[in-house]
């Protein structure tokens, strides 16, 4: 199929126009050399932006369109929840083939819409270009209240280690769908977390306000691969307790698969979870469950710089990084 820049640009601003134009933060969005943004009063403004590749990220025969139009944007809005902000507008740079202009094009537009009215965050402008292979960068304007940012960098000895929801299941649904000969079908409940994953915005809204927290980041590498940034960040180690961390809830699906639940859990990556430190007189104020999801204390912060996970019987080891890496492997 044959188009025009102008075209492509076209479908894009009508797919995404209505968000847009909801926004009260983006007083000139696509259409014009530059988005403008009005930052309201009181606010630190939150930056960041995210790939997302063909054959690295998703394989085009496999990840239906929509599922890479919504990850595209829930991925670089994790970034925001990690350091308790509210999004408010992206930029979207898309490099695709003439030839996936189509149905294709249409589908992951329809996903990526969805995903920009679930969480609030409006397009703003970007470029495109043609390519190959797909190509997708999102980058995204949050905003948080002045001097509430949590960062990676606040950690103290004592502090207390959790993390929110369940880990492993995007893992567990990128093997089973790497081992499969069809298509993904969007309808299966194991291949939910790693096709359409949530960011927690409303909770790391939350824990920021409520000032609960000392360290947070969002889990986007795998436990094994993002503590130790954390860690690093605030010169601490760690100590968790493998019979605490929170494992996939299809168990007898890992195992069918030869997976063992608690390496998904510790080095498989795609969660888009939240791991935060909590002072431990502060802990009480945590209940099971904010805005439906599970939180779950899976150790504490050490003043010793070594990262150790035991097993039920006391006996710890060592916790080598073994999650995602694009420069080591492809996924």
């Amino acid at each position: 199929m044959r188009m025009r820049e102008s075209e492509l640009i076209d479908r894009i601003e009508k797919s995404l126009e209505q968000r847009s134009r909801e926004s009260r933060e983006v007083r000139v969005g696509i259409g014009d050399d530059a988005a403008l943004f009005r930052p309201r009063t009181g606010r630190e403004l939150i930056l960041t932006c995210d790939w997302f590749l063909e054959g690295t990220h998703f394989l085009r025969d496999k990840h239906p369109p929509d599922s890479v139009g919504w990850k595209c944007l829930a991925r670089a809005l994790s970034d925001v929840a990690a350091m308790g902000g509210t999004p408010r507008c992206f930029l979207l740079s898309l490099a695709m083939p003439a030839s996936l202009a189509g149905r294709w094009l249409d589908e992951l537009l329809g996903g990526l819409q969805r995903a920009s009215r679930k969480f609030g965050c409006a397009l703003a402008g970007g470029d495109t270009t043609n390519r190959k292979e797909v190509l997708v960068n999102i980058s995204v304007v949050g905003e948080v209240r002045t001097a509430h940012a949590v960062l990676r960098s606040g950690a103290r000895p004592g502090d207390l280690i959790y993390v929110s929801g369940h880990l492993g299941r995007a893992e567990l649904g990128l093997q089973i769908l790497r081992r499969s000969r069809e298509p993904a079908n969007p309808k299966n409940s194991l291949l939910k977390k790693h096709l359409y994953p949530e960011p927690r915005l409303e909770l790391g809204k939350w824990l920021a306000e409520k000032r609960l927290v000392s360290a947070m980041m969002d889990l986007s590498d795998g436990l094994s691969s993002d503590l130790p940034r954390l860690c690093a960040a605030s010169g601490v180690g760690a100590r968790l307790e493998s019979e605490r961390i929170p494992s996939v809830g299809g168990l007898e699906a890992a195992r069918k698969q030869g997976l063992d639940p608690l390496e998904l859990a510790l080095h498989g990556g795609d969660d888009y979870e939240l791991l935060f430190t909590v002072p431990s007189q502060k802990a009480k104020f945590l209940t099971r469950g904010i805005q439906r999801v599970k939180l779950t204390q899976i150790g504490h912060v050490t003043e010793k710089t070594e990262l150790v996970v035991c097993s039920q019987s006391g006996r710890g080891r060592p916790l080598a990084a073994g999650g995602w890496d694009p420069f080591q492997k492809a996924r």
